[in-house]
């Protein structure tokens, strides 16, 4: 007589199942958020704060270059590496440091305008803000 090979009793066969449906339809993203808001308002004040430090702090012919200039590059930067559809995809700590860097320039041109605790608020409250958005991106 012959062995035969025994199937093990256990095994079931594996069935193929279908690819998971995605959580949104194609071309759609998820809804804003509170924090998202927040965010965004960040981002904004920052820019505003470097276009009045631009025109509030230099003498003439300079303050339309520096007033232009500096919210202009801070977007340019902003646009290149942080916003959610970045030129340059990079890693999220370089996303977080370039945010961090622009909300710094923001803090220290409050700080040089004399206003020391507009400076501090908005730190306080963009890298809150920064920190709970980073957090949600890498969940």
């Amino acid at each position: 007589m012959a062995a035969s090979p025994a199937a093990p009793a256990t095994a079931r066969p594996v069935q193929p199942q279908p690819p998971a449906a995605p959580e949104l339809p194609a071309g759609t993203r998820a809804p804003l958020s509170v924090v998202d808001l927040l965010a965004f308002v960040c981002e904004l004040f920052a820019f505003v704060t470097l276009a009045i430090w631009g025109f509030a702090m230099w003498p003439l012919p300079w303050n339309i270059v520096v007033g232009i200039g500096a919210p202009v590059a801070a977007i340019l930067v902003w646009a290149l590496f942080v916003s959610p559809r970045a030129v340059i995809p990079v890693h999220p700590f370089v996303r977080g440091f370039v945010e961090l860097l622009v909300y710094a320039s923001a803090t220290v041109a409050w700080w040089g305008m004399g206003q020391p605790w507009v400076g501090v608020i908005f730190a306080v409250i963009a890298v809150t803000v920064g920190v709970i958005s980073g957090r949600r991106r890498l969940a």
